[in-house]
This record gives C-alpha cells, sequence and structure tokens, in this order.
C-alpha cells in the first residue's frame, strides 16, 4: 500500500521538477534575451570606451543584440569595475576591463573593494596596445633623449599628463624616470580626453598615453609620438621607435582590454559571448577597425584570459611595491 502511495508522489515531484530543468535550459540558451549593459570604467573617448564601443556595435550589428555602453567612470576606472563586480551574475552585466583596473588597482588602493581574480570572470581578451609617449607638434622636444637631457638638467620641470593615478599608463611614465634615472613630474587627468587637452594646448610638455587614446590626434599632426613602450614597435606606428631601442634595455609596458562578468556567471553565458567575440576578432574587417585605433587584437579562451590576468595580478605586485606608489 505504502508503494503505490509513494510511486504516484515520487512522479508528482518529478513532473515540476523536470519542465523547471527544462525551462532553465530554454532560458539559457535564449541568451541574451534583453539587452546587455557593458560598463566602461573612464569616460568616453579614451582607450578603453573607444574599444568598448567597437565591439558593442559589432556584436550589435552582427548577432541583433543590444549591447548598451554605459560610462562609469571615476578613480583609475576602479568604481565602474566595483560596480560590475556588484551586479546580478546573470551575463547581463559586462564590463570592458584592462591592466590599469584588474591587476594595477589592487596593489595601489588601500579600500578597494573588490579582487578580480575572485569576483569577477575572466571572458573574452580583445585587445593589446603599447603605451606611447606624445608631446604636442611643435613642441621643443623633438626626440625621447630631448626629454631625458631637459629631465636631467631641471629636475621635476618637465611634466607629463596621464589618465588618472595609479593606472599602467602612470606607472610607465615612473618606470621610465627610473629606467633613465631622471624626474619629470606626473599631473594626474580624470581619462584620456583632459590630459589630451592640456597637452594639445600646451599646459603640460608630454602626454604619456594608450596608442588608441592618442591614435587619433597623431594622425591629424596634431601630437609628435616620441617612443612606445613595448618590446616591439606597434602596428599602427611603424615608424616610432621603443624605449628599448632607444637605450633602455628590457623596457616593456603594455596594457590589455578584455571583457569581464561577475563571479558566478553560468559558464555557458560566458562561453556564448567568449564564441561571439572571438568570431568578431577574426574577422578582417574587426581586426583592421582594432588596429586603425592603434591597438592589436588578440582572442583567447576564458581559460587562457583567466590565465592572464591571474599571473599579471601577481606580477604587477612587485612593480607597483618596488615603485612606492599607493593610493588611498
Amino acid at each position: 500500500m505504502i508503494r503505490k502511495l509513494i510511486r504516484p508522489l515520487a512522479i508528482a515531484l518529478a513532473i515540476p521538477m523536470a519542465f523547471a530543468g527544462i525551462a532553465a535550459h530554454a532560458q539559457s540558451t535564449a541568451y541574451p534575451a534583453k539587452p546587455i549593459r557593458m560598463v566602461v570604467p573612464f569616460p568616453p573617448g579614451g582607450g578603453t570606451d573607444i574599444l568598448a564601443r567597437l565591439v558593442a556595435q559589432k556584436l550589435t550589428e552582427a548577432k541583433h543584440w543590444t549591447v548598451v555602453p554605459d560610462n562609469r567612470a571615476g578613480a583609475g576606472g576602479t568604481i565602474g569595475i566595483a560596480e560590475a563586480a556588484r551586479a546580478t551574475p546573470t551575463g547581463y552585466d559586462i564590463v570592458m576591463g584592462q591592466k590599469d583596473n584588474m591587476v594595477v588597482a589592487p596593489w595601489l588602493y588601500k579600500n578597494l573593494s573588490y579582487n578580480p581574480v575572485k569576483d569577477l570572470t575572466a571572458v573574452a581578451h580583445v585587445a593589446y596596445t603599447p603605451v606611447v609617449i606624445v608631446t604636442q607638434a611643435n613642441s621643443k622636444f623633438k626626440t625621447l633623449d630631448d626629454v631625458v637631457k631637459a629631465a636631467r638638467a631641471a629636475p621635476d620641470t618637465v611634466t607629463y599628463g596621464s589618465p588618472g593615478n595609479g593606472t599602467t599608463i602612470h606607472l610607465a611614465g615612473e618606470i621610465f624616470n627610473g629606467a633613465a634615472k631622471i624626474k619629470m613630474r606626473h599631473v594626474p587627468y580624470k581619462g584620456s580626453n583632459a590630459a589630451m587637452m592640456d597637452v594639445l594646448a600646451g599646459n603640460v610638455d608630454l602626454m604619456v598615453s594608450s596608442v588608441p587614446s592618442a591614435m587619433a590626434q597623431i594622425k591629424a599632426g596634431k601630437l609628435r609620438p616620441l617612443a612606445v613602450t613595448s618590446a616591439k614597435r606597434s602596428t599602427s606606428l611603424p615608424e616610432t621607435p621603443t624605449v628599448a631601442e632607444l637605450g633602455y634595455k628590457d623596457f616593456d609596458v603594455s596594457t590589455w582590454y578584455g571583457l569581464f562578468v561577475p563571479a558566478g556567471t553560468p559558464k555557458d553565458v560566458v562561453a556564448t559571448l567568449n564564441a561571439e567575440v572571438n568570431k568578431l576578432l577574426a574577422t578582417p574587417e574587426m581586426k583592421a577597425a582594432i588596429i586603425a585605433q592603434g591597438a592589436e587584437p588578440q582572442s583567447m579562451t576564458p581559460e587562457q584570459f583567466g590565465a592572464l590576468l591571474k599571473t599579471d595580478y601577481e606580477k604587477w605586485k612587485g612593480i607597483v611595491q618596488a615603485s612606492g606608489a599607493t593610493i588611498e
């Protein structure tokens, strides 16, 4: 008698569970079923914003998804990353992070609210870019050697702007100070555009910038690139020497850009996003668009990108500690 009662009850309980599983699967395979917000942790116009909007636009065109960039700037990009890390892990909040706010900032800011390795999941690497040292087109500095000579003759008088304290770009300038045994004075700004306006106006002598942020003004002939900081020359600036070529052996500072989601986002959603971004990066049109902005396209699996994040996270701990830089 008990067996006869248990069997119908088990079936009755199993049916809704089965339907729930089918519904969950259907919901997962239907991703995305609504607009996706792409957090951009810097103001409009900078390198991160340019690449984020390019990815959002191309995903929208290719897949008919609705991907909406949302600029959440401040504190070297950490405000936007923190907001993304707190979002519900459904795949409808993604963020364009880069080396500055993912692997440098955690060692600079004393009270950062997120741990990039634990609180975010790597989705898709998009591009990497060297950093470029630029000056106004009619500046007295014709070469990087001119800068070094002036800084040695009058320490702390040559000024360089950056998108903000604690960025890879800021630290590239400080690392160059150390390599050249000079003292240039850092002037932090809230984003690349503000720094760009001041170097164009002659209010600061130099700007240390991502190549995408500076590319339009270089092409327009308003900025003179003096050197790039990567191990090899930029595809977009083939005539511009590397810092290493100019006598500073093994000098290599570059940054990368990629998409992240809050930790706990379903793996199939991560896989879908990765596959679609990698498809875009494989197209000649997307490659050309990224190179035109001064960056180098590079695709990875989520696992490869996650490994890069962890490696750089540990590597930059030593670099930041050696620099002595901290931000409250």
